[in-house]
């Protein structure tokens, strides 16, 4: 069994994105991404991909899933299938799904935890977060924080396990 979480910043309403562009900047969200998932092996479709600002990210194994037969992007290893993506992933050490919208609906199942960040505020998206089933979820840790200089929104750190760990 893979060891796989989500990691995603969403809105109230679950909005995640607009125009392959995150809705609000949070510096110290963006910190603790890059803390979690460095040395890891992330997981992200093409669109996620094409919107980080400089390609791939440093000192992480950045796996693209792309439905495109052969494509290659630099700097990434490459899956066709979801169950390509798993199959990539490290059996010993967390992997980090990132993003987007259907990336994280296809992955919901194979999560044993998820790393959200609620954004205490809604937003106009045009992609979005699937709902989590709290009768699969435990939240097992809250932390809020108000917004400041450094961090647009009020926002706060959810961290979900999943209540029947799957075998």
């Amino acid at each position: 069994m893979k060891n796989i979480s989500i990691i995603v910043a969403a809105a109230e309403n679950n909005a995640i994105g607009k125009d392959n562009k995150l809705l609000c900047y949070i510096f110290d969200d963006l910190k603790r991404f890059k803390q979690l998932t460095t040395g890891h092996k992330i997981l992200m479709g093409k669109k996620t991909y094409e919107s980080l600002p400089k390609g791939a990210l440093p000192n992480r194994t950045n796996i693209v899933i792309t439905d495109s037969a052969n494509e290659k992007i630099e700097g990434c290893v490459m899956a066709y299938s979801i169950t390509e993506a798993i199959e990539l992933c490290d059996d010993t050490k967390e992997n980090f799904i990132i993003g987007g919208g259907s990336i994280y609906s296809q992955f919901m199942e194979h999560a044993n935890k998820l790393y959200i960040t609620r954004i205490h505020k809604s937003f106009d998206a045009d992609t979005f977060f699937p709902e989590i089933n709290h009768n699969d979820w435990n939240l097992c840790s809250t932390e809020s924080y108000e917004a400041s200089e450094k961090n647009e929104c009020d926002y706060s750190y959810l961290i979900y396990e999943r209540k029947n760990k799957m075998i």
